[in-house]
């Protein structure tokens, strides 16, 4: 990941496979497909965002702090999965709270996931006091 100012960015020396039936952004050439997928090169699940034209990158230490042990590639790829949703809500409401610019790339902390996990299971039953 290479960071440019307070902003991050997935520098990517490989981007996602191409493919006939994936979209393609036309401004960075790179597959955004909703499929998430493990990036060695930086310890890191990445997926992109819809509507937003970049990848968001969670790392492993993030799934560390969420799951509670060390994970390995297919534990973070089943959590994400799990919990897509929560995800997916928490890098839109980053780059909204952020301001981050259409097409710059992003990545979620174990906070930020779980503040939106805990906002979902707040709706779904309630405050507890």
């Amino acid at each position: 990941m290479a960071i440019h100012g307070r902003r991050h960015t997935i520098a990517s020396r490989k981007p996602f496979p191409a493919s006939p039936d994936r979209p393609r952004s036309r401004a960075c050439d790179i597959d955004l497909s909703d499929e998430a997928q493990w990036r060695d090169d930086i310890a890191s699940l990445a997926f992109p965002v819809g509507g937003h034209g970049a990848f968001c990158a969670v790392h492993r230490g993030a799934f560390r702090t969420l799951i509670g042990a060390e994970p390995s590639p297919q534990d973070c790829l089943g959590y994400f999965r799990r919990y897509e949703t929560a995800f997916r809500e928490a890098a839109r409401a980053k780059i909204a709270r952020k301001g981050i610019s259409q097409g710059t790339s992003l990545h979620l902390t174990s906070r930020d996931v779980a503040r939106k996990l805990i906002e979902d299971h707040q709706i779904a039953h309630g405050e507890q006091s």
